[in-house]
């Protein structure tokens, strides 16, 4: 289980948000929600330990994730609201680079089976700068086919994806859930998921 503690966040002398509580157990989904500015990038960034809190304490398994952040973050997969695609590589490049840089390195087989599960079939090999918003946003979530992590912390996945796109993301997450993941998100939109989910708003 993630549990975070009396959260908050500070931008310049601004706070923007403080004293939050959230917890996500195995096969739960949690939903971020807020006006833009509230804070909800900022506070995912903290959760997935890329951000330090200015108040409050975050624990996995009921430990501290300071003591125990190696084995925490082999179990996380972050993915921002940017692509984080590098143009000058092909789809497959950049999904095989991104595992290795995890610490996760996935064969040429598995990284195309994903790819073309997601709906990049044909394009695999193609430079990245001529793939659309949506094809750029389907590398980065082919991610997800691959990760073996617990717990996902996705900042506005549904960005930029048509209908079809939004309904197979649902299935992966629900496929997720499925087998006891854990979900924290970010989304503008309505998404209808599987298992026990809630949410959290920021802001006014």
């Amino acid at each position: 289980m993630l549990r975070a503690h009396g959260l908050a966040c500070d931008r310049g002398d601004r706070r923007l948000f403080s004293g939050v509580d959230c917890a996500v157990a195995p096969g739960e989904w949690l939903q971020v929600e807020g006006p833009n500015g509230a804070g909800k990038t900022s506070l995912l960034r903290i959760l997935a330990g890329l951000a330090p809190a200015a108040a409050g304490h975050i624990e996995w398994e009921g430990r501290p994730v300071a003591d125990v952040r190696d084995e925490y973050h082999a179990r996380l997969l972050y993915l921002g609201h940017a692509p984080s695609i590098k143009d000058d590589l092909s789809a497959l490049e950049n999904l095989t680079i991104a595992a290795a840089v995890a610490g996760r390195p996935l064969d040429e087989a598995a990284a195309l089976g994903a790819l073309r599960r997601i709906g990049l079939k044909g394009r695999e090999d193609l430079p990245s700068r001529v793939l659309s918003q949506g094809q750029k946003r389907r590398v980065a979530l082919a991610r997800l086919l691959c990760s073996q992590a617990r717990l996902w912390i996705l900042d506005e996945p549904f960005v930029a994806l048509d209908v079809a796109a939004v309904d197979q993301l649902c299935a992966i997450l629900d496929d997720h859930l499925g087998r006891g993941g854990m979900l924290l998100f970010t989304s503008h939109q309505a998404v209808q998921l599987s298992g026990a989910g809630g949410s959290l708003r920021l802001g006014a």
